[in-house]
Order: structure tokens, then C-alpha cells, then sequence
């Protein structure tokens, strides 16, 4: 027969694990072990309090801090105008740390002051939002600065491209 000490150790393990599997969103926690003797901490109930969601867990530190988010930049031109084709390198794919965007617009404007012109930053931001997403290995973000500056919102309706598709 188990000692009362051992017991409430057991009970007490059986309760942190509960609770732990239920920080993590796993599934259900284990039901409490009605085997231990009343008055011991495995005969307490895990409640839903207890459960959390999960969510995309955001860094705390900048797993890229110091990594280039942008490769190089190239002008091209096209039937409709200049074309700054941006390649992202794989850490401007993959980093999910907040502001990053910002880090990487700044980039831009650094290796090409003549990238900011109006509306090029919503282009930015679309692709560095919604294209990252969509097409993950896309080669490059295209930004035209010939493009109307019609706000973020209205540049997303028109899948990054307002004023005509990408031709």
C-alpha cells in the first residue's frame, strides 16, 4: 500500500500534467484518478478554466535580428511602365516576428530610396502579407510605382495589383 505522501506526489503529478496538457490546447485532460484516497490532490477536478485555445505562437525575440529580409532589388519595365522586382530571401519569407514588414520596407529604402514613391508601401505590405501566404515561392513582389496609391484596403481588393492586373 502506497504511503500518504506518495499518494498526494502522485496525485499532485497527475493534477500538473492535467493542467499542462490543457495549457497546450491538446486535447482533453486525463480524467482525475479516482483511485487516490479523499482529501488528496488527485481527487480535484480539472476544470475548463484551466483549458486555453491555441494560437500562432509570435516569437518574443527576433529569430531573424541582424538577417537580411531582402535579398536585391531590380528594375524592369513592362508595356505599362517601371517594375521594381523585389526578392525576398528566405528569412523576409518565413519570419513572422511583428514589424518585420517595417524592417523590410526599410531595406528597400536603403538599397533604393526611389522605391518610395506613392502607394509602393501598400503594394509592399500586400505581398509581404497576403502573396507570402498565397504563393509562398513566388520569386519576386512586383511593386510599380505607376500604380495608383488607392490605400491599403482597396490595394488588397485588387490582389496587390490596383489600377490593372499584373500584366
Amino acid at each position: 500500500m502506497p504511503t500518504e505522501s506518495a499518494s498526494r506526489a502522485a496525485g499532485a503529478l497527475a493534477l500538473l500534467s492535467a493542467v499542462l496538457i490543457a495549457g497546450c490546447g491538446t486535447a482533453d485532460p486525463p480524467a482525475p484518478d479516482t483511485s487516490a484516497e479523499p482529501g488528496t490532490t488527485a481527487d480535484l477536478p480539472v476544470t475548463s478554466s484551466l483549458r486555453t485555445t491555441t494560437s500562432p505562437v509570435t516569437p518574443v525575440i527576433d529569430p531573424y535580428a541582424g538577417v537580411p529580409l531582402i535579398d536585391h532589388l531590380e528594375w524592369t519595365s513592362n508595356i505599362d511602365g517601371p517594375r521594381l522586382m523585389v526578392h525576398p530571401t528566405r528569412a523576409g519569407r518565413d519570419t513572422t516576428f511583428p514589424r518585420a514588414d517595417l524592417r523590410a520596407w526599410q531595406e528597400i529604402r536603403t538599397l533604393d530610396p526611389a522605391a518610395e514613391t506613392p502607394g509602393m508601401w501598400d503594394q509592399f505590405r500586400c505581398h509581404w502579407e497576403w502573396a507570402r501566404l498565397i504563393a509562398p515561392d513566388k520569386p519576386t513582389w512586383n511593386l510599380e510605382p505607376w500604380r495608383p496609391p488607392v490605400g491599403y484596403d482597396a490595394t488588397v481588393d485588387a490582389a496587390c495589383n490596383p489600377g490593372g492586373p499584373e500584366r
